[in-house]
């Protein structure tokens, strides 16, 4: 009798602590989803907090925009990455947002284009664009630029719900749902799609346009200036696309337009409960700031990110 007590003294003292491992592991890790366009950066991010927080795990997935925010609203991550900007729809629902630092969609096609250094000379108006996306008023690549070739424009756009196609759309005039063309799930493979294509466009992140360690475009990319004041011709203040570091650089001036450059986020159902997210929000908006430039994105102003580390009070 007495060693029955003992074992099972024994045996509810291992279930006591296996119950408090699987609790603290839980509570010790943070599950995000959610933009392409922020993925890259909070994988860096992770990777840097956790040198600092070895016990914190982190569950990253990307799949769009929308699932971010889907996720995050039902309560299936502690927080969804976010790329576009914040609906009063979702607002109702009750999201919480902070914003974490800028990117932009920039327009692509393949560098194989036959029209490619004319196009790279005179760009795409906002109007041409919006023809091509949207209004499919324009259909050939030879009736933006004279020539003997009728190929047609063959459109591409993402499949999933996204930031980056929701902020393409805004700046044409639209919402996602308006953009025509083959759809293509992700960010990567929107890239892939279009680089293949000799006659198509699309539209890319920038992280997803351009290689980040090179800082020049990605095999087979190329992105059509916009020709911002619609005169004709890329001026030379408008031509900032042959590094990423220019078109960072002109993100960061204000001289790309926004939309399509926005402010990227991390959103969740209500302020996060969890103490090991709030911690990890608090430190992307101040040590993890530092890590910002060199994955490739554009630093937001500190008086941003002092009224998002107010949210977290």
């Amino acid at each position: 009798m007495k060693n029955f007590r003992i074992l099972a003294l024994a045996l509810a003292a291992i279930i006591l602590i296996s119950s408090c491992a699987s609790k603290s592991s839980k509570e010790n890790t943070v599950s995000l989803s959610g933009a392409f366009a922020l993925y890259p950066l909070v994988v860096k991010w992770a990777d840097e907090y956790k040198k600092e927080n070895p016990n914190v795990r982190f569950n990253i997935s990307g799949g769009g925009a929308g699932k971010g925010m889907a996720d995050a609203l039902a309560g299936a991550v502690d927080l969804g990455m976010f790329s576009r900007e914040i609906s009063q729809e979702e607002k109702d629902k009750g999201v919480w947002w902070v914003g974490l630092t800028i990117d932009a969609v920039v327009p692509t096609i393949s560098n194989q284009n036959s029209y490619l250094e004319i196009l790279k000379k005179r760009g795409l108006t906002r109007d041409e664009f919006k023809a091509i996306f949207i209004d499919k008023s324009i259909s050939g690549w030879d009736e933006l630029v004279a020539g003997e070739l009728k190929n047609t424009i063959s459109v591409y756009t993402r499949s999933d719900a996204c930031g980056a196609a929701g902020t393409w759309a805004k700046y044409l005039g639209g919402k996602q749902e308006n953009l025509s063309g083959v759809g293509i799930f992700g960010d990567p493979g929107l890239a892939d799609a279009v680089s293949k294509d000799p006659v198509g466009i699309a539209f890319n992140n920038t992280i997803f346009a351009f290689n980040i360690k090179t800082g020049a475009k990605r095999d087979g990319i190329e992105v059509i200036p916009i020709d911002i004041n619609a005169n004709g011709k890329i001026d030379p203040e408008e031509d900032f696309y042959d590094s990423f570091e220019q078109i960072l650089k002109a993100i960061a001036n204000g001289i790309y337009p926004a939309p399509p450059a926005r402010e990227l986020y991390f959103v969740s159902k209500g302020k996060p409960e969890k103490e090991a997210a709030i911690d990890f929000i608090k430190w992307t908006l101040t040590k993890g700031q530092a890590f910002v430039k060199e994955a490739g994105y554009v630093p937001i102003e500190q008086s941003k990110i002092n009224k998002y580390l107010d949210k977290l009070k």
